[in-house]
C-alpha cells in the first residue's frame, strides 16, 4: 500500500440500509465541497482532509465483499476529486453497486463516470431556485445542475431528484418553481424534499424551520414526496 497515496475519504459509515434503495451499504463521504450550504450538517467533512486514501478505502471494501450490496459515494462532493473516477473503476470491478450523491456542480466528470458505466444509481441535490441558488450555496452551479440532469435523463441510471427545505430559505412559491422548472425541463417521477433537521450543528446558524407539507403541490407529471 502506497503510503503517500492522496487522502480523500475524510470518513467511513461501514454500513447503512437507509441511503441505498433496498440495498446493504457503506457510505464514503469525500472531504471538501464547492458549496457552502447554509443548512449543511457536515460542516466537519466541508472544511475537513480526508483520512483514508483509495488504497486504504479498497482494503476496507475487500473485507464487505459478500456482507454488503452497494457502495454510496456522499461528501461533500465526491466528484470534486478527480481520483474519484478510479475509485469508481475499481469499486465497480470488486462487484460492488454504487449509488453517487451529488451536488449538480461536476456535469463533465458525472459524464464522464456515466459513460464507463461506473454508477448505478444517483441522488442529484436541486439546491434552490435561480434567485436564491447563490445565497443558500454561496456558489452558483445553477445551470450545472440542469447539465446534470439532462446527462442523467440520457442514461438509463435509475436517479432521484432531491431538495432539503429549511422554512426560512425556502417558501412554498420557492418549491412550486423549482417543480415547474424540472417539469420544463423534462423531469417526470418522484421529487424528494427533505425536511431540514433543527438541533444540527450547520455551516451558518438557522432558526427553527417549521415541518411543512408540499404534497399537494404533486402536479400529474410530478409526486411531492416528504421525507
Amino acid at each position: 500500500m502506497n503510503a503517500n497515496a492522496k487522502k480523500i475519504i475524510h470518513s467511513i459509515t461501514p454500513f447503512t440500509l437507509l441511503d441505498y434503495p433496498d440495498k446493504t451499504a457503506c457510505i464514503l463521504w469525500f472531504a471538501g465541497c464547492n458549496m457552502k450550504c447554509s443548512y449543511c450538517y457536515n460542516p466537519e467533512i466541508v472544511f475537513g482532509k480526508g483520512v483514508f486514501s483509495i488504497p486504504e478505502t479498497l482494503d476496507f471494501l475487500a473485507k464487505r465483499k459478500n456482507l454488503l450490496d452497494a457502495v454510496v459515494f456522499s461528501g461533500g462532493e465526491c466528484l470534486l476529486h478527480k481520483e474519484s473516477l478510479d475509485l469508481l473503476r475499481a469499486i465497480k470491478e470488486m462487484g460492488f453497486l454504487v449509488k453517487v450523491d451529488t451536488n449538480g456542480s461536476m456535469p463533465h466528470r458525472l459524464n464522464e463516470a456515466l459513460k464507463l458505466n461506473f454508477i448505478d444509481y444517483i441522488a442529484l441535490d436541486f439546491k434552490a431556485t435561480k434567485q436564491k441558488t447563490k445565497t443558500i450555496t454561496k456558489a452558483n452551479f445553477y445551470q450545472h445542475f440542469f447539465e446534470c440532469l439532462s446527462l442523467i435523463q440520457k442514461n438509463s441510471v435509475p436517479y432521484e431528484v432531491r431538495t432539503t427545505v429549511h422554512s426560512d430559505l425556502l417558501m412554498e412559491n420557492d418549491i412550486a418553481e423549482m417543480i415547474h422548472l424540472l417539469e420544463n425541463n423534462g423531469y417526470n417521477g418522484s421529487y424528494f424534499l427533505q425536511h431540514f433537521r433543527n438541533n444540527s450543528i450547520t455551516l451558518a446558524p438557522l432558526q427553527y424551520s417549521s415541518s411543512i407539507d408540499y404534497k399537494h403541490l404533486s402536479t400529474p407529471k410530478i409526486k411531492v414526496c416528504m421525507r
